[in-house]
């Protein structure tokens, strides 16, 4: 059963999204961006208040994903990566990525901190950031 509401739409968006920023972290790098799309449309908190639909997460502005800016977020959806995303909405959870609200390739170790949010640990390039429950108990 979903945790967030998506129409087919919704689904490809997601998976478009998956792919253009971890496609080279594979299927489950894939996911951890998708569990941190989920989250930010879960979350009322921190820079993600009012964002509660699949559309308004991928292009939200400022703090949204650069993968919209470049050319290859625009290509469609394959069905492998509908069926990544599908998953993802389906309340499925991977660590580092678990309560994660963002993600970033450092060019060296992952910081401690990013927006003041702790390190959940790093999974190949990408490193992930989590609020604390007390934070931002909607992603949890």
């Amino acid at each position: 059963m979903a945790v967030i509401k998506a129409n087919s739409e919704d689904v490809k968006l997601l998976a478009r999204l998956m792919r253009a920023e971890a496609e080279g972290e594979g299927e489950l790098g894939m996911l951890m961006v998708g569990n941190v799309g989920v989250n930010r449309i879960r979350a009322d908190c921190l820079d993600f208040k009012d964002i509660r639909n699949m559309n308004r997460m991928v292009f939200q502005r400022p703090g949204g994903y650069e993968a919209t800016i470049k050319g290859y977020f625009y290509q469609k959806a394959r069905d492998k990566d509908i069926r990544l995303a599908q998953r993802v909405i389906n309340g499925e959870r991977f660590h580092p990525s678990t309560n994660s609200l963002w993600f970033f390739r450092p060019e060296g170790a992952c910081p401690s901190q990013w927006y003041d949010q702790y390190n959940s640990g790093r999974y190949k390039a990408h490193c992930f950031f989590t609020p604390l429950q007390s934070v931002c108990p909607s992603v949890y």
